[in-house]
């Protein structure tokens, strides 16, 4: 009899403890609910959706956008956007710019045309807007550019060739824009490009302009100069400036070869220290 009593008092004291225990737990969740931020108002919410293209029209202009970078190089002109631009088309233009879901005010940008259009209607152009950000760790020491792959190029041995020799010169990327390429070709750079040696940025440029073969637009028309070679050479320098130590501008038949060093690295460690201030 003695048993059953305490038997019965220690599950009278169980379920005490354990209704406490549910009560403050349900205190507490509600608390912690209550102390969640309201949201913030639509008109101070953006979307985010990221265009897939790689080449976006600027809407109600006749811009093309390529791409935004970061630049350290300036202090209170920290993004630049990379853009083509059309040359008697002048308007301004202003940033907005989303984090987490948050939308900043607008700002005002400085539209910088290139000078070198070789008479094309359409110009290289740089927008920049004050945004401080931070710098990418470089994690590169040499990173070659090639300029645009159209007309369905195939040359599969001469890309081979050139690729090797910078591997073996010790670059460690290399940087090609691809409007287009035979499949063979296409198979190689995909080769290279699962293994991080190539990074390919598709181009397709001729499905918003028309791009001129030839360097003059006086013999050649067109509405951008050579498949709009200046914008993806200035591009893949902000693309790789802020990850790369030292950056090549090259054409794929063109090689860099030092001839007194067995490397690209010796030969710009002989350099600096000869120009130690540059």
């Amino acid at each position: 009899m003695e048993k059953t009593k305490e038997l019965k008092g220690k599950l009278l004291l169980l379920f005490i403890a354990t209704f406490i225990f549910l009560l403050s737990l349900n205190v507490t969740t509600h608390m912690t609910y209550k102390a969640f931020p309201k949201p913030l108002s639509a008109s101070k919410m953006c979307s985010l959706q990221i265009s897939e293209q790689t080449l976006p029209p600027l809407n109600n202009t006749k811009h093309i956008l390529v791409s935004a970078y970061m630049d350290q190089r300036v202090k209170g002109l920290d993004t630049r956007i990379i853009g083509i631009f059309k040359m008697d088309s002048d308007q301004p233009l202003y940033c907005l710019f989303c984090c987490a879901g948050q939308l900043s005010n607008a700002t005002p940008t400085t539209i910088l045309k290139h000078n070198e259009n070789f008479g094309f209607p359409f110009i290289t152009t740089d927008v920049i807007n004050q945004k401080t950000g931070r710098e990418e760790e470089q994690k590169f020491n040499f990173t070659v550019c090639i300029s645009n792959l159209f007309g369905d190029y195939n040359n599969v041995l001469q890309f081979a060739q050139t690729l090797e020799m910078y591997r073996l010169l010790g670059v460690d990327r290399v940087v090609i824009y691809n409007t287009s390429c035979g499949p063979e070709l296409d198979r190689l750079l995909q080769s290279y490009s699962q293994e991080g040696f190539v990074e390919m940025v598709p181009w397709p440029i001729h499905r918003y302009l028309t791009p001129s073969k030839g360097w003059l637009f006086s013999q050649s028309g067109g509405d951008v100069h050579y498949f709009g070679q200046m914008t993806t050479l200035n591009e893949c320098i902000y693309r790789s400036m802020e990850r790369s130590h030292y950056v090549l501008l090259d054409d794929i038949d063109e090689i860099i070869m030092p001839y007194k060093h067995n490397n690209l690295m010796s030969l710009m460690d002989m350099l600096q220290k000869q120009q130690p201030n540059t």
